[in-house]
């Protein structure tokens, strides 16, 4: 593979921009745990719900004067699709290698606070510079202090939600995003579908579809919008009669749907 490591995926974020407050209302109704709030050094702010070795993130700025560019750029809903690396310069370097757009290694750091006192939750970036992927944003990240994230406490949920089983990329050219991975992972890390590709990432899956495909899977509980954007993001559940109660929808045959505009933009999807 491109990379030389066995790709894993670390998260996957939902841009809630200046409205954190409405976001994250929103997601804990939808029956997620979400982390207390953090605040990067970079200036963004999140909250997570974490799963066993992935998790979901909330973004957002403080407010729009104070907001870094790589979250204002884009709009609300799925923002940033970010594999897991234990070794972000090595990533780089083979990244720029490869010829893929990489921007330098960036550390930073959020408090957080513990029964036994606040502590600083530390990671190392590797970014493509906005626009690379019109979509949104794809990086990597490394974690030095994996304790401070992966906690028992933030690992339950209501809705049953065990894991991110994968996203959805709605693109007016799935082949030349399709190369770009290719680059990144290597060929054998993609197959064809209807309507696109699809590339596999240990246990998840990340489809770039286009327009008609995206419609066809998700009817009118897509986002309407132009250009390139990361549509939905589905989790692995371990009841879909819970997913439903919480989202307070009618579970589907195979699957719970929330449609982007109860969700800040984003397609939400439940599977079993």
């Amino acid at each position: 593979m491109a990379v030389g490591m066995i790709p894993t995926l670390d998260h996957v974020v939902v841009n809630a921009r200046e409205r954190m407050d409405e976001a994250a209302e929103i997601y804990r109704r939808l029956g997620f745990t979400l982390t207390p709030r953090g605040h990067h050094t970079l200036g963004s702010i999140n909250h997570l719900a974490m799963f066993g070795s992935d998790y979901l993130e909330l973004i957002g700025v403080p407010d729009l004067a104070s907001g870094r560019r790589s979250i204002l750029d884009y709009p609300f809903g799925v923002n940033g699709l970010v594999f897991g690396t234990e070794d972000a310069n090595a990533v780089h370097a083979t990244l720029a290698a490869a010829g893929v757009p990489v921007e330098a290694p960036q550390d930073f750091s959020r408090p957080v606070d513990l029964p036994e006192g606040s502590r600083d939750a530390r990671f190392r970036t590797v970014r493509m510079p906005n626009g690379t992927v019109e979509a949104g944003r794809v990086y990597f990240c490394q974690h030095f202090t994996r304790d401070l994230v992966w906690r028992e406490e933030w690992q339950h949920h209501a809705n049953g939600a065990v894991a991110v089983a994968g996203a959805t990329i709605t693109c007016a050219d799935p082949a030349a995003l399709a190369a770009l991975f290719a680059r990144m992972f290597g060929a054998e890390a993609l197959q064809p579908i209807a309507g696109g590709h699809r590339l596999a990432v240990g246990l998840a899956s990340f489809d770039m579809i286009d327009r008609a495909a995206t419609r066809a899977r998700f009817g009118d509980a897509a986002p309407e919008a132009a250009g390139d954007r990361m549509t939905a993001l589905t989790f692995r559940t371990t009841s879909l009669a819970r997913a439903a109660a919480c989202a307070g929808v009618a579970p589907g045959e195979n699957r719970v749907l929330v449609p982007a505009d109860q969700a800040m933009g984003a397609v939400i999807e439940f599977v079993a």
